[in-house]
Parts: structure tokens; C-alpha cells; sequence
């Protein structure tokens, strides 16, 4: 499985506002410059994120993104979801969408793996917080 280059990009750039906002409002360019990420795929990003709740934006001179909630209380899973969905190992197993039906599902025996190695990974992305990266980040004296 591959992580979307939007996934990875939306979990760094709401570190980046834990880590150095520390609860005050970033400009986008300061973000988009210490992640190198470009700056027009971060707004959309963070369009997502604030769709969610995970941002928030203030206007004006000294406004910005911020978190909308405690870094304690975002998940990686949460930022993963938000910027690119539900989270699937393979095709077959999201669910919902006609184009995906595959016709193997009912006698496919290794799709019991996929489903266990996707709760497996979806229960490590909820268990890692935003606040632990932080602290991760401490550790390595970023």
C-alpha cells in the first residue's frame, strides 16, 4: 500500500502547526517552506483539513491555520481520512463505490488478509497523535 503523496503532505503540514504554531496562526508560505511542499496543493489540502475540523483560519494581517483541536486529540488516521478517505490496502475492499465490485470477492481467499492487515494499519495510524509526533520531533532536537 502507498500512502498518497496528499495523506503524507496533510499529516506533516498539521505537525508543522503543532510542532512551531503552538497554538498561534501559520502562514501558508511558512508552512509550505519548512515541509517543501507547494504551496497550492497545501491550500487545497488544508481546505480538506478544515473541512474536517482539524484547522481552523483566521483573516487578517496576522492570521493563518491553526489547529482545531489539541494536538493530543488528532490522530494521524484522522488527517489521513480527511485529505484522502478511508483508508483500503486494496481496491476490493472499498466499499461503496460500483466501480471496485469485484467479481472474485466471494471466493477469495486472501482477502481475509487484506482485511486484517488494514484494521492492523488502521489501528496503528489511530494510536499515533499529532502531540506524539511533536514529542518524536522533540526527541530528535528538530
Amino acid at each position: 500500500m502507498k500512502l498518497s503523496t496528499r495523506g503524507r503532505y496533510g499529516v506533516r503540514a498539521v505537525f508543522d502547526m503543532a510542532y512551531y504554531g503552538k497554538g498561534r496562526p501559520a502562514q501558508i508560505r511558512t508552512i509550505a517552506e519548512r515541509q517543501e511542499i507547494p504551496v497550492r496543493y497545501l491550500e487545497q489540502i488544508l481546505n480538506r483539513l478544515r473541512r474536517a475540523g482539524i484547522v481552523r483560519t483566521l483573516r487578517g494581517p496576522k492570521g493563518g491555520y491553526f489547529l482545531g483541536r489539541n494536538p493530543s486529540q488528532i490522530t494521524v488516521a484522522d488527517v489521513v481520512r480527511a485529505t484522502d478517505g478511508p483508508l483500503h490496502l486494496v481496491k476490493c475492499k472499498e466499499t461503496g463505490r460500483k466501480d471496485v465490485q469485484c467479481h472474485r470477492a466471494s471466493k477469495c481467499v486472501v482477502r481475509q488478509v487484506w482485511e486484517e492487515a488494514g484494521r492492523k494499519l488502521n489501528d496503528y495510524l489511530e494510536s499515533v497523535t499529532i502531540e506524539k509526533l511533536c514529542s518524536d520531533a522533540q526527541q530528535m532536537q528538530l
